[in-house]
């Protein structure tokens, strides 16, 4: 990736009016825009100093602090100057403008999206799972997002993928050694404990997958849709699981004629529950409007893009035929559970009964009822489970090369097994799941194994 030269300034404050805005330049060389918004002035490096922010014709702009950050010593790892100021819109459109043209001798131009925190991970300031957690923490809806985000900025992600690479880089080092002395193999793998160090690699890789699914929960939510024939009480749950009266609710069936999204959090996880029109076939004289039928054709739509599919139905009545047309036609690889609505009318219990595949939940959206039983239940298809071991906001590309790598070791592990040592094989395996690993920080480099194999094996014996 190379890296354009120009300095960039922006506003790194949020859009609107707030107390406080900032205007953030970043480049190899700021000296030039420096002696011109400030002639008179020695801005100490890491020092906050209190000054006029000026315009071209001497005027005053605004007055406030300067801080001044020279590299490596920043952010980005160039210099970096701040301006802080009042955080009018206005106020910050002018200090932009002013610093664009007084930093025309050395290019200064406009940054692009992200473009600070690109410069932080191509002058290693950050890897690319701490940059991409910098946007992640600035997104974050709950605390445990925002601790979890935190984690990973922090490097504790990055941590954790760099000790599983220098684990498969030594057991790769000691394959490749061996491949290129066979006359000193006797029994390679028995020797060197080969499989025992795969067994673990491999056990250390699976606690970090489920640490990044759940902290992929944590960021991207659960799609929750809510399926099923008119008036079974879906806009009812909805505000029954949002605890407010998010959609309409009326005795009259085919109120809901287009989706309802609301997301709502249960123990600090998001969840996106989509409210959608009844589902029903026209029959007789009982004809579809034009706005019904595309309600209808919506719902469908989001059905196919669920992550959990809740299924109600009307306890008082039972299932129907039409229940079992809508059931038919639910992806068959989504997790669905059957809610059991209005069992004030029909005389149930709140009760879940867990089968393969399949929970059915009785509950009351009106009087509130089971409530806590579907809450627990869609957190335990999500997977969620409180450790109280640090999660990492993982992204779907992370999930992504962690089972690539996880593929690659099960891989290794049949090379390994078998009878003719297989090791050219092993080592590629290995090779492979190296770069997945490397591709989540960002760490590609073809002179590690070189490296570490030069400066810890004597090959030359």
């Amino acid at each position: 990736m190379n890296l354009d030269p120009s300095p960039i300034v922006a506003i790194a404050t949020a859009p609107g009016r707030g107390g406080i805005g900032v205007v953030r330049v970043s480049g190899m060389d700021l000296t030039p825009l420096l002696n011109t918004l400030f002639p008179n002035v020695n801005l100490r490096p890491r020092h906050a100093t209190y000054l006029p922010f000026l315009d071209t014709d001497g005027s005053v702009i605004d007055q406030g602090l300067a801080l001044y950050f020279n590299a490596p010593y920043s952010y980005t790892g160039q210099n970096v100057l701040e301006l802080q100021g009042h955080g009018g819109p206005v106020v910050l459109q002018m200090l932009l403008s002013r610093c664009l043209e007084a930093g025309k001798e050395i290019g200064l131009r406009l940054a692009e999206p992200g473009e600070f925190t690109q410069r932080a991970f191509l002058n290693n300031k950050l890897d690319l799972a701490q940059a991409e957690a910098v946007a992640d923490l600035i997104e974050a809806s709950t605390e445990a997002a925002v601790k979890s985000a935190s984690q990973s900025l922090s490097g504790a992600f990055s941590t954790v993928i760099h000790a599983l690479v220098d684990q498969v880089l030594q057991l790769r080092m000691l394959v490749e050694a061996t491949l290129d002395f066979p006359e000193e193999e006797i029994d390679f793998l028995e020797k060197s404990d080969a499989r025992g160090r795969l067994s673990r690699i491999q056990s250390a890789l699976r606690k970090v997958v489920e640490q990044a699914a759940q902290g992929a929960i944590l960021r991207d939510g659960l799609n929750v849709v809510l399926a099923g024939q008119p008036n079974v009480g879906k806009s009812s749950l909805l505000n029954a699981l949002a605890g407010d009266e998010i959609a309409i609710v009326t005795p009259i069936a085919g109120t809901t004629r287009d989706k309802v999204v609301e997301t709502i959090h249960i123990e600090g996880v998001p969840l996106n529950v989509i409210d959608t029109a009844g589902i029903r076939e026209a029959t007789g004289e009982d004809a579809i409007d034009v706005v019904e039928r595309i309600g209808i054709q919506r719902a469908w739509t989001e059905v196919a893009k669920a992550d959990v599919i809740l299924h109600l139905m009307d306890a008082s009545r039972g299932p129907t035929r039409e229940d079992e047309l809508i059931v038919d036609r639910f992806p068959a690889d989504v997790p669905i559970i059957r809610i059991w609505n209005k069992i004030d009318l029909s005389g149930h219990q709140a009760a879940i009964d867990i089968q393969p595949g399949l929970s059915n939940i009785y509950v009351s959206a009106r009087e509130l009822k089971g409530m806590d039983l579907l809450r627990k239940e869609l957190l335990r298809i999500a997977g969620w489970e409180q450790t109280g071991e640090s999660l990492y906001l993982a992204r779907e590309r992370h999930l992504h090369a962690l089972q690539l790598a996880h593929e690659h070791l099960e891989h290794a592990a049949f090379h390994a097994a078998q009878t003719d040592q297989a090791l050219d094989l092993f080592a590629e395996e290995l090779r492979l799941t190296q770069d997945s690993l490397n591709s989540i920080t960002g760490a590609f480099s073809s002179d590690d194994l070189l490296g570490v194999i030069f400066s810890r094996f004597c090959i030359g014996k």
